[in-house]
């Protein structure tokens, strides 16, 4: 049995929470690290790969890591952002994570909200263009929480069963 991936980026500390809760979720045998660029994928049969929302996309490391994804791998992302939860930023780099990595078999997505560095926020706040995204961010500051730890799990085991079925995906 090949063993299950969990690979993250994160710069404040969310994504790193969700990617040790689906560590913790799956059965051995697993591993998780951050992202490395010189990732062997063949010891995989599974890679959840999880990163931050930043400007409103895919922060450039992940997106070359999600281009380097062998053909036919499995993956599973996730994400943490700011916005409100199903907020049209966060769908948007979902969805361009999604086309970065078009040669894998993407198996499932999971997103849910992260608290924004001060430092992001008071950028924002002086940025008349983000007032509404920055007032929005504020209210992520307890994210993510015990109901979003759950949801992850629960993203994992729904994965697991998508997994298991051979697909197509």
């Amino acid at each position: 049995m090949k063993k299950t991936l969990v690979t993250y980026f994160s710069l404040t500390g969310n994504t790193k929470l969700i990617a040790e809760t689906i560590h913790d979720t799956l059965p051995e045998p697993k591993e998780i690290k951050p992202m490395a660029e010189d990732l062997d994928f063949e010891p995989y049969g599974l890679l959840f790969v999880g990163f931050p929302v930043q400007t409103h996309s895919v922060p450039y490391k992940v997106e070359a890591f999600l281009r380097k994804i062998p053909a036919k791998k499995k993956i599973a992302l996730f994400c943490t952002h700011g916005s409100l939860t199903g907020s049209t930023l966060a769908r948007e780099a979902m969805e361009y994570a999604l086309l970065c990595s078009a040669q894998a078999a993407v198996v499932g997505t999971f997103s849910c909200r992260g608290k924004v560095s001060p430092q992001a926020l008071e950028a924002l706040e002086k940025s008349p263009e983000h007032e509404a995204w920055a007032e929005m961010a504020v209210s992520a500051s307890t994210h993510p929480d015990a109901s979003d730890l759950e949801d992850a799990r629960a993203f994992v085991k729904w994965v697991l069963t998508l997994s298991s079925q051979g697909g197509p995906f």
